[in-house]
C-alpha cells in the first residue's frame, strides 16, 4: 500500500511540475506576437518575463513554511488553482500592467510547487532511489518547456497566442480531480506537525547552516543560467538566427527534450553508484559539478557560430549536460535536510535560486535592446555555471544527513 501511495504520488508530481513549466513558459513563446500587438520593447519584456520570478522567489520562504506547518495536499492544491487561473487571465486581459500583476499571480501560485515536492520525495524515498524519484521531477521540469515550445509554437502559429494561455490554463484544472481524490491528508496534531513526523527545524537554526547557503547560491547560478534559456531561447530563435515559428516551435525544443532525456539517465545511474557503494557525496557532487562545467563549454561557442542548425545542436547540448546536474541537486538538498527541513530549506534555496530567474531575464532584455545581440548574454549564463561548480566542489562538504537540533536554540 504505502509503495502504491508513493508511485501515485510522484506521478501526479511529475505531472503537476510539466504543468507548471509549460504555464510559465507560455509567455516566451508567444513574445514575438505578443510585444508585437501592444508595441512592447526588449526592455519591457524582460521585465514582464521578470515579474514571475520576483513573486516565485519571494513567496518560496511562506511555502516552505505552509508545507512543513499544514497539509501538503491541499497547500499544493490551493497554488495549483491560482496559478491556473493567472494563466487563463493572460488569455482573457489586454494591457502591459495587468499582464505584470498576472505574472506575478502566476509566481505566487507556483512557488509552492519545489517545497511541497521535496517534503514528499524526503518522506517517500530512501537516499537509493531517491535520484531517479528527483530525476523524474526534473525531467517534468524539461518536458514543459518542450511541449510549451512545440505545441505552443504550433497552437501561437495557428490560432494566436490567446488561445494558447486559455486552454493551457483551463485544461490544467483537470489535474486538481486526481490530485484531490487519490492523495490522502497528512495526519495533523494541534494545525502543525504530523503526527507520525519530527517537528519542523526553527528558521534561525536552518540560516547558520554553512550548507544552506552553498545549495542555495549554486541553484542561483543554475537559475540565472537555466531561465535565461526558457525566457529567451524562443526569441532568440526567431529574432537572431531567423527561424520561423513552425521551425522555432522544433528545434526549440530539442534543448528541453535532452535535457528530459539525461536527467532520467543522470538519475538512474547516480541511484545506481549508490547502489554499488559510492558515498552520496562522490557521487551526487560528481554530477553536480560535471553537469554545470559541461553545460558552460557548449554554450560558449553555441552564440558564436554562424550555422543556425549548429547553435541548435550546440544547445542541445549544452541543456543534456545540465540535466545531469538537475537529476541530483535537490537530492542532495532532500539529503542534507531530511523530513523536519525539507520544506523550509527547500523554500530558502528556491527563493535565492529563482532570483536569478529575477535577474537573467531583465538583464538579457537590456543586453540585447543595448548591443542588438545575444551573445553577451550566453557569456554570462556560462560563466554563472562556472561559478556555481566552484561553490560546489569548494563550499559544499559531506552530502549527509544533518543533525539538527530537538528545540530552537539547542546547537546543530
Amino acid at each position: 500500500m504505502a509503495r502504491t501511495k508513493s508511485i501515485t504520488v510522484l506521478t501526479l508530481l511529475v505531472l503537476a511540475v510539466g504543468i507548471n513549466y509549460i504555464d510559465r513558459g507560455t509567455l516566451s513563446v508567444a513574445k514575438p506576437d505578443l510585444a508585437a500587438e501592444f508595441r512592447l520593447d526588449d526592455a519591457r519584456m524582460g521585465l514582464l518575463f521578470s515579474a514571475f520570478f520576483w513573486s516565485y522567489a519571494l513567496f518560496q520562504i511562506a511555502a516552505g513554511w505552509f508545507v512543513d506547518r499544514f497539509d501538503v495536499k491541499w497547500v499544493y492544491a490551493v497554488g495549483f488553482l491560482v496559478w491556473s487561473l493567472a494563466t487563463a487571465g493572460m488569455g482573457i486581459f489586454s494591457g502591459f500592467w495587468v499582464f505584470f500583476a498576472l505574472r506575478l499571480m502566476l509566481g505566487a501560485g507556483e512557488s509552492v510547487a519545489y517545497p511541497a515536492t521535496s517534503r514528499l520525495l524526503a518522506a517517500n524515498y530512501s537516499e537509493e532511489r531517491r535520484g531517479f524519484a528527483n530525476a523524474l521531477i526534473d525531467a517534468g521540469t524539461k518536458v514543459g518547456p518542450a511541449i510549451s515550445t512545440l505545441l505552443g509554437g504550433l497552437v501561437v502559429a495557428h490560432y494566436g497566442w490567446r488561445a494558447l494561455f486559455l486552454v493551457l490554463g483551463l485544461g490544467s484544472l483537470l489535474w486538481l480531480i486526481p490530485w484531490l481524490w487519490l492523495v490522502p491528508s497528512e495526519r495533523r496534531r494541534g494545525g502543525s506537525a504530523a503526527t507520525d513526523t519530527p517537528p519542523a527545524v526553527a528558521w534561525s537554526v536552518l540560516l547558520r547552516r554553512k550548507e544552506v547557503w552553498t545549495t542555495s547560491l549554486g541553484m542561483f547560478c543554475l537559475g540565472y543560467a537555466w531561465y535565461f534559456l526558457v525566457s529567451w531561447l524562443p526569441a532568440y530563435l526567431v529574432e537572431e538566427r531567423g527561424f520561423s515559428k513552425e521551425d522555432m516551435a522544433v528545434f526549440g525544443s530539442l534543448p528541453f527534450w535532452a535535457m528530459a532525456a539525461t536527467s532520467l539517465v543522470g538519475g538512474w545511474c547516480s541511484d545506481r553508484w549508490i547502489r554499488a557503494g559510492g558515498t552520496p557525496t562522490k557521487v551526487r557532487k560528481t554530477f553536480l559539478i560535471v553537469g554545470f562545467l559541461l553545460c558552460a563549454a557548449f554554450m560558449v561557442p553555441a552564440a558564436s557560430v554562424g550555422d543556425a542548425r549548429l547553435c541548435v545542436a550546440f544547445l542541445t547540448a549544452a541543456c543534456a549536460a545540465l540535466g545531469f546536474y538537475s537529476s541530483n541537486v535537490w537530492s542532495v538538498t532532500q539529503t542534507l535536510a531530511g523530513v523536519p527541513a525539507a520544506g523550509r530549506w527547500t523554500g530558502i534555496q528556491n527563493c535565492v535560486g529563482n532570483l536569478g530567474g529575477v535577474v537573467s531575464p531583465l538583464v538579457t532584455g537590456i543586453i540585447v535592446q543595448r548591443t542588438g545581440s545575444f551573445a553577451l548574454a550566453f557569456t554570462l549564463s556560462a560563466a554563472m555555471l562556472v561559478l556555481g561548480a566552484a561553490l560546489y566542489a569548494f563550499l559544499l562538504g559531506r552530502v549527509a544527513p544533518v543533525a539538527w537540533p530537538q528545540r530552537d536554540g539547542e546547537p546543530a
